[in-house]
């Protein structure tokens, strides 16, 4: 019997929707954990990170993971937040990075065979429809477990498959060090407790 070719696999993770959905399902994510993941169910030929950046000459507290990702298998995309005024005299931020994705997975779709797209997003529904006339598998995760669900429903029909990100957390949630507090005049000789190290589960 000849042998099943390897699904060749490439991620497009919109860095803001996975963080506010992983919150919202009480857990962080183990970017490492997550290639890891992926990796297992094929070639992994990429993992795009899409986020935004400030302008401002204070220390952003997105830059020490932006160049850990760099620097650890993914291609983060950037793009700085625009602010403006609106019209009622309101301050607001403005930073979609969604033509940045969508360009990139149609110049990617011809060299994949599945594509795996985090968000719940629903503008990304004629992208999905577009890169599965190419004949490209389309995943999506994101989650139906909170209230209200953070994931389009025509989205999640139009998925070739469906993945719910709190069925991924004991898989690639962070690993937390919980380290005991011992008072100033404790008995030191004793055994320590809580120093293990778990993953959030």
């Amino acid at each position: 019997m000849a042998d099943h070719p390897v699904s060749r696999i490439a991620l497009f993770i919109d860095g803001l929707n996975l963080y506010a959905t992983s919150r919202a399902l009480g857990f962080e994510v183990d970017h490492k954990r997550l290639l890891k993941q992926f990796e297992s169910h094929g070639r992994l030929l990429r993992a795009f990170y899409y986020t935004r950046t400030t302008e401002s000459p204070e220390p952003s507290t997105i830059r020490p993971l932006i160049d850990w990702l760099d620097y650890n298998g993914f291609t983060v995309v950037t793009k700085p937040t625009r602010e403006f005024t609106d019209a009622c005299g309101r301050r607001k931020v403005k930073c979609s990075m969604d033509v940045h994705l969508a360009v990139d997975v149609m110049e990617l779709a011809g060299h994949v065979d599945r594509i795996v797209l985090f968000s719940g997003d629903g503008n990304f529904l004629r992208l999905v429809m577009a890169v599965q006339r190419l004949g490209v598998h389309v995943t999506v995760v994101a989650t139906a477990a909170t209230q209200p669900a953070m994931i389009a429903h025509e989205l999640r029909r139009q998925a070739d498959a469906f993945i719910d990100l709190l069925e991924l957390k004991p898989k690639i949630g962070r690993v937390i060090v919980r380290r005991s507090v011992v008072a100033p005049n404790a008995d030191r000789t004793g055994p320590v407790r809580g120093n293990d190290t778990e993953p959030i589960v």
